[in-house]
């Protein structure tokens, strides 16, 4: 985003006027789920009226995160009254661009768009603001770092997360600099990109040192790439030698945990950015190594980043960016019936905001 990267990211301005629904309605069709391109088919809206239509667009694989994000985009904005599809374009950059433009093209009322980046976001989006579209950018970058005028930039606090995640690792290992096998994807994703300039910092500092930088090659197969991959590093480590494994996201992290896993190592700890359900089982897996992880809510992103989109819709004013607040979700704290939607239940605050809530009680 902005700070990016985002911040990531990842992360004033003007509130536009939204684009009449009955001048440009929405599609009536979207890609059959089996193209892998629309990742859900979005419920009617339960609202008294459609008031418009809103797509979201969404430059990853269609993994827990992402369907989580989806479903708290779809859920909010069908309570206030606005159709709501989905797009997914697995981490296929031509193929997202593509999406976005179809997107423009049938004349949706307002966009949320999810990880694009700066070589192309820009001049991506140039068409819909020419319409009046509204937009909500969450994950994205843009050219020079600059926020075109009328898109609100979003994202997780990935500064945040870096640290909280970090700091966990450095608090639980003796040794000084804690050594790390670090699980990386980049440079190019805003997110990852903003979480590595704190681990440049920590890494700068003496507190962390890299005895191996492992990722995938593609967004293809992360979590089987990943995997193999550290398997074939592990050997050259014996037991006593790394302190703990960093996954800077949760998909990559699975891959990491399932090698560790194989090859019985129960010496290296494994702390990981992001959080979902399967998440939740590997942590609490007996003998598992995962120990924490830092995370946002992806319901309450796509909840929030939908909130956003429709204020705009109404000409209330919002911001030019906004980050979502992350917290450390410990192994300690979960049971054995603790899912993504009881997490709130040990985790104080978790999925919690009513943040943009306040102007849109009348439309629900």
């Amino acid at each position: 985003m902005r700070k990016f990267f985002l911040a990531v990211a990842t992360l004033s301005l003007m509130a536009g006027c939204s684009s009449s629904s009955s001048d440009t309605p929405a599609p009536s069709e979207t890609p059959s789920p089996s193209t892998n391109e629309q990742a859900e088919q979005a419920p009617q809206s339960t609202a008294s009226e459609n008031r418009g239509s809103i797509a979201v667009i969404r430059n990853l694989p269609s993994d827990d995160h992402t369907t989580q994000f989806l479903a708290g985009a779809v859920s909010e904005g069908n309570a206030l009254g606005y159709t709501v599809d989905t797009f997914i374009s697995n981490g296929d950059d031509a193929r997202f661009q593509e999406l976005v433009a179809q997107q423009i093209e049938k004349g949706y009322d307002g966009l949320i768009i999810s990880h694009g980046k700066a070589e192309y976001s820009t001049q991506m989006l140039e068409p819909a603001l020419a319409k009046g579209m509204e937009i909500v950018a969450f994950d994205t970058a843009f050219a020079d770092n600059i926020i075109p005028d009328g898109i609100t930039s979003t994202a997780q606090d990935d500064e945040a997360l870096a640290k909280l995640s970090l700091d966990e690792i450095i608090a639980n290992t003796e040794n000084s600099p804690a050594r790390i096998l670090k699980i990386w994807y980049g440079p190019g994703v805003p997110p990852l990109d903003s979480r590595q300039v704190i681990y440049k910092e920590y890494e700068d500092a003496g507190l962390i040192e890299t005895l191996e930088w492992i990722g995938p090659s593609t967004l293809d197969n992360v979590q089987g790439e990943v995997a193999d991959r550290v398997a074939a590093v592990l050997p050259k480590y014996p037991a006593g030698t790394v302190d703990a494994m960093w996954g800077s996201w949760d998909e990559m992290a699975k891959g990491g945990y399932s090698a560790l896993k194989e090859a019985g190592r129960t010496d290296i700890n494994l702390v990981s950015i992001d959080v979902s359900n399967q998440d939740i089982n590997l942590m609490m897996e007996e003998g598992s190594v995962w120990t924490a992880t830092a995370a946002v809510d992806p319901h309450m992103i796509g909840t929030v980043s939908a909130r956003i989109l429709v204020n705009k819709l109404i000409g209330e004013p919002t911001p030019e960016t906004y980050n979502f607040e992350a917290q450390i979700i410990r192994k300690s704290q979960l049971n054995d019936d603790t899912t993504m939607s009881t997490l709130s239940e040990v985790v104080e605050g978790w999925g919690a905001s009513d943040a943009f809530s306040d102007t849109l009680a009348g439309l629900r």
